[in-house]
This record gives C-alpha cells, structure tokens and sequence, in this order.
C-alpha cells in the first residue's frame, strides 16, 4: 500500500471521504489516492480443435498452464497489448478474432486483477517460447488439464470461449 501523494508526497492515511463507499487513502491536502486493480490482456490462441497454452515459468504459479497474456502498459490499447504479450511469449504474430470476455479477481492482499481476454490465431513466426515460459503446445480442447490451471480468471475464460464455440458451431 502507498504511504505518500502521488501528487504531493504528503503521508497518506485512510479515512472515509463524502461521497464514497469506503476508506480511501488520503494527504492532508485531501488528494484522493485509489488504489485499482492492474490490466491483464490474454489471448485464447485456436487452431483447428485446440488451444495454445502455455506452462508459467516464473512465479505466481510457476508450472502451471495458462495462455498468452500479461499487464497492459500506460501507453497502449487492450488490442495492442494483446499483440505484444503473444508475440513476446511465443514469437508468434496473431491475429485477434474477437473478445472472449471480461474476467476480474480480487486480491486480499494488494490490487486485484481485471483480465481481458481474446480469441486469435496464428498469422506468422514460429513458436519459440521466452523465459516466462516451461513450455508451450496446442492442446485439443477436450484435454485441457482443468485441474493444472493457473488462475480461477484462466478457467472461466477457456469455459467462456468454449462455450462461445460450441454456440457458434450449432448453428
């Protein structure tokens, strides 16, 4: 949690502001300070039948398979940011196809997390994983290791885009 102004670099304390729903943290010059969850942009990457994901390397939840994704930076779009992750941690150039949806998780200890997920493929470059990655693989979408997922904001999001799938193929 911070203890000064942004603004200012006066100390910060909490304290109930009118207008507001709870505490927030405040200097003495009455600059509100918000604390707000951070940015993730994914992309749920398909081929044929499956998915690729990717198993972390690094922690939180090292060895654990996700897809590709990570924090948005200031100066960037959710798009381009979507982009960026995939072709950081795969070398792959994508193409998005369409959002998957909107997913967030709080956090009890520091800023939750708002995760914006994608469907894509693959447009160019070869798979070459970087050092956030064990390993990487398309795996067919009826062998998704459910129980070896990193984040709860992971699932949902494969359940989202599998269920937007089989809606779209029943049709």
């Amino acid at each position: 949690m911070p203890r000064f102004c942004p603004y200012c670099a006066g100390p910060l304390t909490e304290r109930w502001v009118e207008a507001e729903e709870r505490p927030r943290l405040v200097c003495p010059q009455g600059h509100i300070t918000y604390l707000n969850p951070k940015v993730i942009v994914s992309v749920i990457v398909e081929e044929d039948d499956r998915v690729l994901l990717l198993r972390r390397g690094i922690e939180p939840r090292r060895g654990y398979w996700t897809f590709p994704g990570g924090y948005m930076e200031i100066d960037e779009s959710v798009e381009e940011c979507a982009l960026r992750e995939s072709r950081e941690e795969t070398g792959l150039e994508m193409e998005l196809l369409g959002l998957v949806g909107i997913f967030s998780r709080p956090a009890p200890a520091g800023p939750g997390i708002v995760s914006i997920v994608f469907r894509g493929r693959v447009r160019g470059g070869q798979l070459r994983p970087n050092h956030e990655v064990l390993e990487a693989r398309f795996v067919p979408t009826d062998a998704i290791p459910w129980e070896e997922l990193a984040y709860d904001t992971t699932r949902q999001a494969l359940e989202a885009y599998l269920a937007q799938r089989q809606s779209s193929l029943s049709r």
